[in-house]
């Protein structure tokens, strides 16, 4: 499991709108990651709504936003288009990543058990370790709570 100050586990995944994002890559600048279960369901639509709105408040503080799930780039695309969402969405098909940051869990909906992505998100610093991680997040009030405290890493 993940720990505050552990270095960010590599990646490079496929982005919607083409291209793809190497984590390595963005090393000097925070970056928020934030997990989520699926495209274009209510806590889904409204978290990347959220962040979207907040997406030049993030580059005002130096950070990189991206939206990871297992969705293909092309559902991201779609979902994108249909909410004019301006975050950058990142497709994890085979699901490496989440497992690499432990968001893929066995989850308990209804008496049934199935596996999922537990919504979270991580800010890592510029030197790439784990700088704060919400795991369980709960969309209401997230968005500006990740916000903070990307302001307050860029100040230090």
């Amino acid at each position: 499991m993940l720990d505050v100050s552990d270095p960010a586990p590599s990646f490079t995944l496929p982005r919607g709108g083409g291209g793809e994002v190497v984590l390595s890559g963005l090393k000097g600048s925070a970056v928020v990651l934030f997990f989520y279960p699926r495209d274009d369901t209510p806590g889904c639509t409204k978290e990347s709504i959220a962040f979207s709105e907040a997406l030049q408040a993030f580059a005002d503080a130096g950070t990189h936003v991206f939206g990871i799930s297992k969705d293909t780039v092309s559902k991201h695309e779609k979902f994108t288009a249909k909410h004019e969402l301006t975050t950058p969405l990142l497709s994890d098909a085979d699901g490496s990543v989440c497992e690499d940051y432990g968001v893929w869990k066995e989850k308990n909906m209804y008496g049934k058990k199935h596996w999922g992505i537990e919504r979270s998100t991580f800010l890592i610093d510029a030197e790439g370790r784990i700088a704060r991680i919400w795991r369980k997040v709960k969309v209401d009030g997230h968005t500006e709570e990740v916000l903070e405290a990307a302001r307050a890493l860029s100040k230090n």
